[in-house]
């Protein structure tokens, strides 16, 4: 694949697209994690 003059630029792009993706991924599962601890201890706590 030839990409020609723009070829940073399109390597570029990609990367900080799949940067955005990871940094997308990672933030909600760490939010899952926790979300659901506060479950689990509120359903301890009250069931």
């Amino acid at each position: 694949m030839d990409l020609g003059k723009y070829a940073f630029e399109v390597i570029s792009a990609w990367g900080i697209s799949l940067a955005a993706l990871a940094a997308l991924v990672w933030w909600s599962l760490r939010r899952d994690r926790r979300v659901r601890a506060e479950l689990e201890r509120t359903e301890r706590d009250h069931g």
